[in-house]
């Protein structure tokens, strides 16, 4: 791709996302101002490797779209531009803004994840960790709404709010568990958790 027409479609990304430059900047473990010498004084005349694979990590589409090297049969799942709170907090539905994701067609297939159910979702807050940390992109298999057997971590709606939780069978009700062991596990009835699917694969920058 030739450097005018990578930085095009960059200026494009950011605009159906409204990612910020120091925001992407930071992203790629550079300063503020790195992003904004790309665009607007061609320094440098292409992106790195590992920051245009990084780059489109974050915006969910094959780095063909940024230059990298075609990758066919890629399938497209809804990328959901919201956090599934690992803390407290989080959004309600409504305010999701779809933009597009691409996954290999063999990574969903050893999952057992069907593209029409599948999505991702960002993980925001530390209640999770060590298992999924803030920043996480998770797999959603809304497939897999059952609790069964030692249970499993799932995206839920509990009290209007959208979270991600360790969920058990337990006495009386459904175990919210956090997995840090700061959190409380709360005990609710099963009729409130409204279970949207169980997470199947996690995506964490390095």
């Amino acid at each position: 791709m030739e450097p005018d027409a990578q930085r095009a479609a960059l200026e494009a990304l950011m605009a159906e996302t409204g990612a910020s430059l120091s925001e992407l900047s930071r992203l790629l473990g550079r300063n503020a101002a790195y992003l904004q010498q790309y665009l607007v004084r061609g320094s440098p005349r292409l992106l790195a490797e590992s920051d245009r694979a990084l780059l489109a990590r974050y915006f969910g589409v094959p780095e063909a779209r940024l230059g990298g090297p075609e990758t066919d049969g890629l399938v497209e799942v809804p990328r959901l531009d919201i956090g599934a709170s690992a803390g407290p907090g989080g959004l309600v539905e409504g305010e999701a803004r779809r933009r597009p994701g691409a996954l290999s067609p063999a990574l969903l297939r050893e999952l057992g994840v069907r593209a029409e159910a599948a999505s991702m979702i960002r993980v925001k807050g530390d209640s999770m960790l060590p298992t999924l940390a803030d920043g996480d992109e998770i797999l959603v298999d809304r497939d897999r709404r059952r609790i069964e057997g030692r249970g499993g971590v799932f995206v839920i709606r509990l009290d209007g709010e959208l979270m991600v939780k360790r969920l058990r069978k337990g006495v009386g009700g459904v175990e919210v568990v956090s997995d840090n062991p700061e959190w409380e596990t709360r005990i609710v009835a099963a009729a409130e958790v409204d279970v949207i699917g169980r997470v199947a694969w996690l995506g964490r920058a390095v």
